[in-house]
């Protein structure tokens, strides 16, 4: 049976005080300056532009079985600022990585924009990824990202704060 906060030691009602003051004046600054952290994702962009927003989408994604679609987003922001000499070798992996029908962590795209890529695969270029990139963010955006919101991992990640 519930004895209520009066069991409870003064020290724990004192620290719960505490936080409460503190997360209420962080609602309060969010609110006011809309400061966008992973914690509080808006959207999606906000979440992938922070490392430990990453971290715990990842660490879902994985428990889903379904990690390479943000692999391959990553694998895409990292092809493109990549210099000139590397891109060939990056595109080369990320088609074999991700694309090819055999790939170990094949994403899902439809057959055109895998035959387009294929077919510059031989003369990459820095946005050669861009569609295919955004195909992959737009699944991600509209299946994986409400789920996780609501997800053990977020819900975890924002009381670790």
């Amino acid at each position: 049976m519930c004895k209520g906060l009066s069991s409870l030691p003064s020290s724990c009602l004192e620290r719960a005080k505490g936080m409460r003051v503190k997360f209420s004046h962080l609602a309060e600054t969010h609110h006011k300056h809309k400061v966008q952290d992973w914690r509080t994702p808006q959207d999606l962009e906000t979440l992938l532009n922070h490392k430990g927003g990453q971290q715990a989408f990842h660490g879902f994604l994985r428990s889903e079985f379904s990690e390479e679609n943000l692999e391959f987003w990553l694998a895409c922001e990292d092809y493109e600022v990549s210099p000139c000499n590397l891109q060939k070798i990056k595109a080369g992996s990320i088609y074999s990585r991700f694309i090819n029908p055999d790939a170990p962590k094949e994403v899902n795209l439809d057959a055109e924009t895998r035959e387009t890529l294929l077919s510059m695969i031989d003369s990459p270029y820095p946005e050669m990824f861009k569609a295919a990139q955004h195909t992959i963010y737009t699944l991600m955006a509209k299946d994986s990202f409400p789920r996780f919101l609501r997800s053990h991992p977020c819900i975890e990640a924002i009381r670790a704060f």
